[in-house]
């Protein structure tokens, strides 16, 4: 395999680029524009794996202005098929508690400035009913008996952290996790024909969740940085446990289909009259 391209990727916060071995960076042009950085590619696990720092690496992306298109976009024209997405999150009810790793199985989308989809024309409507790759989640869910799997993510627009009584909502819905990155990131991802699934890491509870003062970034900034070994060990075993792409829903949902959107390496770029 040419030493520019990757089977997997890790979507995350510049503290992982620890983990990849021999990493080479590679930079990647996108009808979208560029992605947030460079993106490193090396091994782990014996697999080759792709790391895009989400916002940036200097953190230079808040979470509304993060090129979500690109960044997927430029995985998929490197190889990548699966997509691991680790992220802080806010507890939002009682299930829930600073120091958890949890693998969601829903989200909630509450953000209102992105650019959500590749199609811009046509009618291709993207299934989303689950919104994340079963197969992933379940790897990921068997590296640790502390890993808790399930739970509905809301996704925020950012970049300020909520209101107490907006949090009480969330958490009055049954939602359990709150974040301000995982859409449209992960639909985009599906509609790449790519698995993907978040890794949350409970940094905090949110406003309405308990009292005091409410979140704050330097303690949500901290307690991530506190977990990151932990969180990249758990990440080299899940990308040792990955299951074989080949025949997952997250890729045949599309077969039959004509996309107005291109794909690379799959499906080229519509040409509209």
């Amino acid at each position: 395999m040419s030493q520019t391209r990757a089977d997997i990727a890790v979507i995350g916060g510049t503290g992982f680029y620890s983990f990849l071995e021999d990493p080479e960076e590679v930079r990647v042009e996108t009808p979208y524009g560029d992605p947030s950085a460079p993106v490193a590619i090396g091994t782990v696990a014996g697999r080759r794996v792709a790391f895009l720092p989400r916002h940036g690496t200097s953190h230079e992306y808040a979470p509304h202005t993060i090129p979500y298109r690109a960044n997927l976009w430029a995985l998929r024209s490197l190889g990548v098929r699966q997509v691991l997405a680790p992220c802080a999150v806010g507890g939002l009810r009682p299930e829930v508690a600073p120091g958890d790793v949890v693998v969601p199985d829903q989200l909630v989308d509450r953000t209102y400035r992105r650019v959500p989809s590749y199609v811009e024309g046509g009618a291709v409507h993207l299934p989303f009913g689950d919104p994340y790759c079963d197969r992933l989640s379940a790897a990921v869910a068997g590296t640790a008996d502390d890993v808790h799997r399930g739970g509905t993510m809301v996704i925020i627009e950012g970049p300020r952290f909520s209101t107490r009584a907006e949090s009480r909502h969330y958490a009055d819905q049954g939602w359990t996790l709150i974040n301000m990155t995982g859409h449209p990131e992960a639909a985009l991802a599906r509609e790449m024909r790519q698995c993907y699934t978040p890794i949350a890491l409970v940094t905090d509870m949110d406003a309405g969740a308990e009292s005091g003062a409410g979140v704050g970034q330097a303690e949500v900034f901290a307690r991530f940085k506190a977990n990151l070994e932990r969180l990249t060990g758990l990440l080299t075993d899940a990308i040792a446990a990955l299951p074989d792409p080949d025949g997952c829903s997250c890729s045949t949902w599309a077969d039959g289909l004509e996309l107005t959107y291109s794909i690379p390496g799959e499906v080229p770029a519509p040409v509209f009259p």
